[in-house]
């Protein structure tokens, strides 16, 4: 007959279990299995701290600052900018020591290109010909010529006077004076068998002037837009006077004024048989009317007065087509002296 199947508990068992015991067919205990963690219970262990990762080498410490102590304290701090402005201060006295010289080399040079200038000033106004010059124009051509180089401004009178020496009959174009438009703004010139003429603004005046050949005369014409008058000089005398010349006209500025050479244009298109033929100089002209005494002091040599508008200085006037300048002073001439 089967046996019922027991109910309830399971026996005890009273044997040992502890290792070294063998009982063959029985099987150890097992250990009861941890409880399940929950994230959310209260009663669940703190998570162990994880070590930190290795910061890697320390850097090294500041320059100044000592290794292994503290941070800069204000002390240091303001020990270290006062040693930088003490070396700032050193560098800017360098620089301004250095500046300084610079700047004295700079004035040296300053200094001598100064007195290098005020050289070459003074030999440029010495006169090349101290004992005055003349303008030769040894025969008669279309080239030759002579050239003022003066700005002429704009005259309401003027006056102009030369010392001629002719050596063919008339004197030629002793001076003219041309601007934009018209040629023939102020011309002194003489034909071979024609008298001498005043052309202002190609308005003609005679002028009752005679000179002889190969001798060294004096002669001014002067002239007034006011009423156009006009007086001739010659040797200092007054020959002729005459008035309704290009009245109320002035002279225009800015024009090309040759010597020796009659212009039929702005500074060209010479007429040889218009060419003076001989010598001239001490060509002055001036803005205004010169009195007679001036007049007469000029002819007697007992002045030199230059034009304010065109001087007789050798640097003012060149010449060209084989013109030249000879040392010599009509007033002072040893083979012919100034005869009028």
């Amino acid at each position: 007959m089967e046996h019922a199947a027991e109910i309830g508990p399971p026996a005890l068992n009273l044997t040992d279990s502890s290792p070294g015991s063998n009982h063959p067919g029985v099987n150890p205990p097992r250990p009861p299995a941890p409880p399940p963690s929950r994230a959310s219970s209260s009663s669940s262990p703190a998570p162990l701290p994880r070590r930190p990762a290795s910061p890697g080498p320390r850097p090294p410490p500041a320059k100044g600052s000592p290794r292994g102590k503290a941070p800069w304290r204000v002390e240091d701090l303001e020990g270290e900018l006062e040693r930088k402005i003490k070396l700032l201060e050193k560098e800017r006295q360098t620089m301004r020591t250095e500046t300084e010289g610079q700047q004295e080399k700079l004035n040296q040079g300053i200094d001598t290109a100064d007195a290098r200038v005020q050289e070459l000033e003074t030999t440029l106004t010495e006169p090349s010909f101290p004992e005055g010059f003349v303008l030769s124009f040894p025969m008669r051509t279309n080239y030759m010529y002579g050239l003022v180089r003066k700005e002429i401004s704009e005259m309401y009178a003027f006056t102009a006077c030369v010392w001629l020496k002719v050596r063919e009959g008339g004197i030629g174009t002793p001076f003219s004076y041309s601007v934009p438009g018209q040629p023939n703004e102020l011309v002194l010139l003489q034909g071979v068998h024609n008298p001498v003429e005043l052309l202002i603004n190609d308005k003609v005046a005679q002028l009752p002037l005679t000179l002889t050949q190969d001798t060294w005369q004096h002669i001014c014409v002067s002239w007034t837009l006011r009423d156009g008058v006009w007086k001739a000089y010659q040797g200092g005398k007054m020959k002729g006077r005459g008035e309704g010349l290009a009245a109320w006209h002035p002279i225009k500025p800015g024009g090309v004024l040759i010597l020796g050479q009659e212009q039929d244009t702005l500074g060209g298109h010479f007429d040889a048989s218009q060419a003076l033929v001989g010598d001239l100089s001490q060509f002055n002209l001036w803005d205004r009317v010169l009195k007679p005494a001036e007049v007469l002091a000029l002819s007697e040599c007992s002045s030199s007065a230059l034009g304010n508008i065109a001087p007789w200085t050798d640097l003012d006037v060149d010449v060209y087509g084989g013109a030249t300048k000879e040392s010599l002073d009509p007033c002072h001439a040893q083979s012919s002296g100034p005869k009028q």
